[in-house]
């Protein structure tokens, strides 16, 4: 079999490695061994935080929701079970949108919910 040199691949594979490095910090920008790992990382720590992000806007809104909530004599979490009971299917990141944005039109849908 004929012997295959392989320069312009590994030369364009580094390339791209350390392209994609950019603007890290020290060694893992410069050396394709370390950037190579740095990417590795970086990768998986953006799979996770795609998925935690979810949770940090959810949060977010509950308290947007309870803020608004709080000075007209409810609590969030009576107030969104009555909601459910009730048939108020409106999300919570619109919930909260109203809450900061439209308050009259939040107070009017909050007040349509009689908590117990």
């Amino acid at each position: 079999m004929v012997r295959v040199k392989k320069g312009v691949n590994a030369l364009k594979s580094r390339r791209s490695i350390l392209k994609r490095a950019k603007g890290f910090r020290f060694r893992r920008s410069k050396t394709e061994r370390a950037a190579n790992d740095a990417l590795a990382h970086a990768g998986a720590y953006a799979f996770a935080h795609r998925r935690d992000k979810k949770g940090d806007f959810r949060r977010l809104w509950n308290v947007k929701i309870n803020a608004a909530l709080r000075p007209l004599g409810f609590s969030y979490s009576k107030w969104i079970g009555e909601a459910k009971k009730k048939g108020i299917e409106i999300d919570r990141k619109m919930l909260a949108h109203l809450a900061e944005f439209k308050p009259e039109v939040f107070k009017k849908l909050a007040t349509s919910v009689t908590v117990k």
